[in-house]
Order: C-alpha cells, then structure tokens, then sequence
C-alpha cells in the first residue's frame, strides 16, 4: 500500500525530488516528552512511525526512488524507549529501496538534490527541518568547479499529496468504519454511565476506556463532554461539572484507529427524557442535518450545504421566537450568527479536520466520490442570552461521519442513535 501510494505520487509529480520530515518530538514539560504521533504525510506514505527520520522520494535518482534516514539501532537507547527498525529494519520492514543513520542526511541529502529541476518541500512547517534542505542547497552551490545544480524550484508538495489524500481507496475506508464502530461503542457506553449526579471526566473515563478497549490508539482529538451550559461552549475541554437532573450532555469524541480519525456528536438528556424546549430545539437540528445529509453527492458544494443548514436553522429560530421578522433578511444579516456560529462540514481523514482544498480555483469545490466530511449541525444558546429564560443554557449538535458515493451519500456513523425517540429509548433502561 505504502509503495503504491508513493509510486502515485513521483508519477504526478513528474521529474523531481520530494523530501518529508517527520514530526517533531515535542516536550510537555521539563524532560518529559508529549505522545508521539507521526506526521501524518510521512506516514501516509511511509507507514514509518518513529520520530528523526525523513523520507526522501525521487524520480531522478538511477537506483534510490525512496530513501528513509532514520536513528540507528541503540541498545541503551531501546531499554529506555522500545525497539528501533534502523537502518536494515527501515528496507526490511518498510520496502524502501535504501536507508541510512539520520546523521548522515547532511553529507547525503545534497547527492538526491543534485541536478534535480524542482524540490518538493514544504517550506516554513518546521524552521529547523528548513536549514538541513537550505544547507544542502547551498553545499551543492558552493562546490564552484562541479558541474551539478541545485534546484531551480522549490514547489509545495501538498498540493499534490493532499489531493491523494482526500480521495479515500478501499483500504481507508476499512480502517475508518473500524474507527466509527469503536466510537459508535464509546458513545453508546457513554450514554449508558451519564446519569445524573455524575461528572463530566467520568463519562470521558469511560469514553477513552471503550477507545482503548477497541484498539485505538489514542483520542483523534481531545473529548469534549459538556453538560448544562458547558454544551454552549464549541471547545469545552475542562470536563469537570457535575451532571443535574434536566441536563442535556453534548458529546464530541472520536477515536484515531491506524491514524485514521473519526469524529461524532451526540446531545442527550442526562435524565432520559427532553424537555420541550430542549426537544424544539433538538427537533431543529436534527432536520437540519437530515436535509444536509439528503444533499451530499457528487457535484454538489459543502457551502451549498451549509446554505441549506443555515436556512432550516435560522426558519427554526424564526419560528421557536429566538428571532424575529422576514427568513431571507434573517439571513442576509446573519442574526442567526449569535446561535449557530461554524461551518457545517470538514474533511476528515488521517487528520480529524483533514487535509484537501475546499476550493476549485476561485469557487468551492464539488463533491467527489469517495471523500469522507463530517455534517454537524448546531444550536447554542448562550446562558446569558436575551431570550426567554426557557430556552438559555441549551447547546445541541448532532454530527455524523459521511463518505460520498457515486450517487449519494453513506452515513458512516448511522447507528449512533439520534432521533428523539431512538435517543430516548438508548437511555431508557440504563
């Protein structure tokens, strides 16, 4: 999969040089290191997870096309931090067609770059990673009595890679319904532990457990779990309330499987029943991502989705008494701005708001088979809002994971329960 992958990729790249960094390790604090997840460029066309490594591919060298650096093998070292491939691993286990220590990208990084018309490099990601690519330009300029050139050109690698990305094959689509299905497992276990009296990091505990039970390997992002007027919050992270009688919960978590993401929210009453406020405003958003979903297809953008989602919002508002006067003006100014703030829908993937364009030139982009994009309508209502007092404190989304068909869509994530009465019924005998 790996060499297929980088093999498309030199093909579209034509004669050239394309040079990946890894991720750097990042400290957390003092001599403690954060978790190390891999960049996911280099692993999408690597699978190599360890950090100090580059991979280097070429369509000009006679024998090397790709080429990992990496940290050797160090005894000391692996007591303390676990095996490493080195250098014979990294051809062994990753069929790359040589490698050599890190060390050495210095002295060997100008050999791949030499005579080489165009480098693919993204620059300004990683300002230390630049000096070793700039020094090796200027190492080939400097040798003044050999015939070599530098590259004339430095282009960005993404704006190839990314697209490649976007489009998911079959394979990232097994691994993503795998990771839907341990998150679909979390929520349903989280909606089991949620009950009144409870606290906010006891329903992440259980979360993360189900995540690990199921194999992933860490949160795809950091779990929001907000109760009350924490669900008001679009990045509520602190997860410490205690959940009350007449709640509604707003859970946004999902799991990274084989780095691939996965990303659903639900809101529910912790008590097992809606209000009817809560259930108006439920009812809202709900048909607002159902009209969305309907949309999604080929050919179609993600901000004529959005239009839509923003009309059945804002009609809603209009007719619950949050706002007041004529649709269409309602729209133009934007009062509806202040209850639902974001956009609908983002790419996911590899990374939980993944990588590809949203634009065709100048103009959104239409959908194509075989992306994945969340749709996550919403309705927050501000406890300091100047509305009736009924309606203050509640905050709804609803989001699924949707992969784009040949002619419609696929709800990824579609036995999460989210109608007012399946939802009901999950919590029904807890």
């Amino acid at each position: 999969m790996f060499a297929e992958r980088r093999q498309r990729f030199l093909d579209a790249i034509g004669p050239g040089v394309a040079v990946f960094p890894a991720a750097p390790v990042v400290i957390r604090n003092n001599d403690v290191e954060h978790e190390y997840r891999q960049d996911s460029d280099m692993q999408y066309l690597s699978g190599f997870e360890e950090p100090e490594s580059v991979l280097v591919l070429s369509n000009r060298h006679p024998k090397h096309r790709s080429v990992l650096f990496v940290r050797p093998r160090d005894p000391d070292r692996e007591v303390w931090d676990g095996p490493r491939a080195g250098v014979d691993g990294a051809v062994r286990d990753f069929g790359v067609d040589a490698a050599f220590p890190i060390a050495e990208l210095d002295q060997r990084l100008p050999e791949y770059l030499e005579d080489v018309p165009r480098l693919h490099y993204r620059l300004m990601e990683d300002a230390a990673f630049d000096a070793h690519v700039f020094g090796a330009i200027q190492r080939i300029r400097g040798r003044k009595r050999s015939p070599a050139r530098p590259p004339s050109e430095i282009v960005d690698p993404t704006v190839v890679l990314h697209e490649m990305r976007l489009h998911k094959s079959a394979d990232e689509l097994r691994i993503m319904r795998r990771a839907i299905e341990v998150s679909r497992d979390a929520h349903l276990a989280a909606m089991r532990v949620a009950l009144p009296g409870a606290y906010e990091y006891e329903v992440e505990a259980e979360i993360l457990r189900v995540f690990r039970a199921g194999g992933s390997e860490r949160p795809a992002y950091g779990s929001i779990v907000g109760s009350g007027p924490n669900a008001t919050v679009l990045h509520y992270r602190k997860n410490d309330r205690r959940l009350a009688d007449g709640d509604l919960l707003l859970i946004d978590a999902g799991c990274e499987l084989e780095f691939y993401a996965s990303d659903i929210t639900r809101t529910f009453p912790v008590n097992g029943r809606f209000s009817d406020p809560q259930k108006a405003l439920y009812e809202v958003v709900l048909e607002s991502q159902l009209e969305a979903i309907a949309m999604t297809r080929p050919g179609v953008t993600l901000d004529a989705i959005h239009e839509r989602v923003v009309r059945v919002i804002t009609a809603g508002l209009l007719r619950l008494g949050l706002l007041e006067g004529d649709i269409e003006e309602a729209i133009r100014t934007e009062a509806y701005k202040p209850y639902y703030m974001h956009r609908t829908s983002h790419w996911l993937g590899m990374d939980v708001h993944d990588v590809g364009s949203y634009f065709a030139g100048a103009k959104p982009r239409p959908l194509e088979a075989d992306v994945v994009l969340t749709i996550e309508p919403g309705i927050y209502i501000s406890p300091s809002a100047s509305v009736d007092a009924k309606w203050r404190g509640i905050g709804i989304r609803i989001e699924d994971d949707v992969r784009v068909t040949t002619d419609g869509a696929e709800v990824m994530s579609h036995d999460v329960p989210k109608t007012v009465a399946d939802v009901e019924a999950a919590l029904k005998n807890r």
